[in-house]
């Protein structure tokens, strides 16, 4: 086994190389639907590592029948390319390994609010800002070059390791769910999102919707004869929120969510609607997140959420006899919660200790990530570990290059650790 030193060194040598390769991969705006440039980048980046890479867009895989699968609308599978880079020990000697990070970032908002262009990768006093730096393109970069510095020292991981780059994370996780339908499988699953270098157990289930309303537009000198789709839309926010503090009540009583503060959230994240100042609007859409109630299965969470609309609906005079159309699609993601105990959270937490001489911290999630495909439906353990930043989804995202760093020094060890060593 390499000492820490050792490691320390093998880490040292290729930094600078490792973060021109950040500053390369946060350059790339893959949002979704463009991450097709970004994929063939790290696809030939795994190459020229001597990695087998099995690259494919969503479209070639049947996966809709499989537990976790989200419905999709507004994007085009056949652009939406995953790359797998299998790294296979003749005769292994520990156990195998998934890595997996994703790639897809989220809008940008107005460029003109960040204080650099999001896609510029700019460092300043021992931070990388840009789109995407945190969440979570510095993980993944941690994660390749975790495997470099083994390599630099003269090894090889001792049994299969299969480094996943995916995209969908932010809208479905169906690029995740498409490598399991794929065949991928190992004896864990280590995803670095930017848990702060917490051990990342769970996270609660998320869940996309669509509000869509309909009536008859008029001169707003008449509106009295017409309908407004946007402010009766608003009322059905409210009773959305109304309906996130119960769920909150509610959610007091679970063993693990319980001790979050309001950990079920509700955003009403997208609005478009009407067509014409002047003209009263006749149409509204409202795209919503809402955070799933641990524990429930979707389609009763599904049921209950839409009563609480219908409800709503009945008492506006514009919806009553015009309901609104309640459309799935995006995230449909269930809780997930890896329980204590488990060798390879001991594996893990060993890795941190070593690197740090504290234990570390739990982290559960009130967004989502991946975790949940490879522990609640393939029973593959799977925790999140990674850097520290800030500003995810904001202007301005950025994280610490000090705790890339350290995050690939700590999966470097668990590497070690977990897969065993051969000479390369």
């Amino acid at each position: 086994m390499l000492t820490s030193s050792e490691l320390d060194q093998a880490i040292a040598a290729s930094w600078d190389r490792q973060l021109d390769w950040l500053k390369t991969l946060v350059g790339f705006p893959s949002q979704r639907g463009l991450e097709g440039p970004c994929q063939d980048w790290i696809a030939a980046a795994f190459r020229t590592r001597g990695w087998s890479v099995d690259r494919y867009v969503l479209s070639d895989v049947d996966m809709e029948h499989l537990p976790g699968h989200s419905p999709v609308r507004d994007t085009d599978y056949g652009q939406a390319v995953q790359v797998v880079a299998a790294i296979r020990a003749p005769q292994p000697v520990g156990r195998s390994l998934i890595l997996q990070g994703h790639v897809d970032v989220v809008p940008t908002g107005p460029e003109a609010m960040w204080s650099a262009p999001p896609y510029d990768a700019t460092v300043v006093e021992g931070k990388l800002f840009g789109r995407g730096a945190c969440d979570m393109k510095a993980g993944v970069c941690a994660m390749v070059f975790a495997l470099d510095a083994l390599r630099h020292a003269g090894y090889l991981p001792g049994s299969d390791v299969y480094v996943q780059s995916v995209t969908e994370e932010e809208s479905t996780g169906n690029g995740a769910l498409s490598t399991l339908a794929r065949g991928y499988r190992a004896d864990a699953c280590l995803i670095p999102e930017p848990t702060g270098h917490c051990i990342g157990r769970g996270q609660i289930g998320v869940m996309w919707f669509r509000l869509s309303v309909r009536g008859k537009p008029a001169h707003v000198a008449e509106s009295e004869q017409g309908t407004n789709a946007i402010l009766s839309t608003y009322r059905l926010i409210e009773a959305l929120q109304a309906f996130t503090r119960d769920l909150n009540e509610r959610v007091k009583t679970h063993p693990r969510f319980s001790g979050l503060t309001a950990p079920i959230k509700f955003n009403a994240g997208k609005i478009r609607g009407g067509d014409w100042a002047s003209s009263t609007p006749a149409w509204c859409e409202l795209d919503c997140r809402i955070a799933v109630l641990p524990g429930m299965s979707l389609e009763a969470f599904r049921q209950e959420l839409a009563d609480v609309v219908m409800r709503a609906a009945g008492a506006d005079p514009f919806l009553a006899p015009n309901p609104p159309e309640i459309i799935w699609h995006g995230f449909q993601a269930e809780d997930y919660v890896l329980e204590p105990g488990s060798a390879f959270e001991a594996t893990m937490r060993e890795a941190h200790r070593t690197a740090t001489g504290a234990e570390a911290r739990e982290w559960l999630f009130t967004g989502v990530t991946d975790s949940r495909f490879y522990g609640r439906y393939y029973d593959i353990p799977s925790l999140c570990y990674g850097p520290a930043g800030g500003q995810m989804h904001g202007f301005d995202e950025y994280v610490e290059l000090e705790s890339v760093r350290h995050t690939t020094r700590v999966i470097a060890d668990f590497i070690q650790r977990w897969c065993g060593l051969r000479r390369a």
